[in-house]
């Protein structure tokens, strides 16, 4: 589940939230912007405030499921983020159930964050979405206007983790 044409419309529909109403949910306290894009991504491109950093292909990974040659590929462009399995959960687990937080996935373009709601709903975390667009939409907002600390108080402690 990584090309918009292998994911059924009635699956988009359930697990993606336009990048205004994630915005305004974090706004608000009640959810977590989660960047599952890669450490080199994000420098490359620039970082979202306040969101908290989990690269996908790690937690792929660390989680034993198979990487494609294209993930491996990506994964091994950059360097590792140190997270090992329990603090991920841990991380996740104190903003999911703690704080009953949705986590809001973001990547690039929205295609790798579909894939990563999907995978956080089938490990327990029927909260997880993918933010429509993903960074690129981020970005084109940004272009027009809104404010730079978009995301603040539901997110990450301040920057890219």
């Amino acid at each position: 589940m990584t090309h918009d044409d292998d994911i059924d419309p009635a699956e988009r529909a359930r697990l993606e939230v336009s990048l205004p109403t994630a915005l305004e949910l974090c706004r608000l306290g009640m959810a977590t912007l989660i960047d599952i894009r890669q450490a080199f991504e994000i420098e490359l491109k620039g970082a979202i405030p306040d969101t908290v950093h989990v690269p996908m292909f790690e937690m792929k990974r660390m989680l034993g499921h198979v990487l494609t040659e294209d993930e491996q590929d990506i994964l091994d462009a950059g360097k590792p983020k140190d997270m090992d399995a329990k603090s991920f959960f841990t991380m996740i687990n104190r903003r999911h159930h703690a704080h009953d937080h949705l986590l809001l996935c973001i990547c690039n373009s929205g295609r790798r964050s579909l894939a990563a709601a999907a995978m956080l709903r089938s490990l327990g975390y029927p909260k997880a979405l993918s933010v429509a667009g993903g960074f690129q939409a981020w970005k084109r907002l940004q272009a027009d206007g809104a404010p730079q600390g978009a995301p603040a108080p539901g997110g990450g402690s301040g920057a890219a983790q």
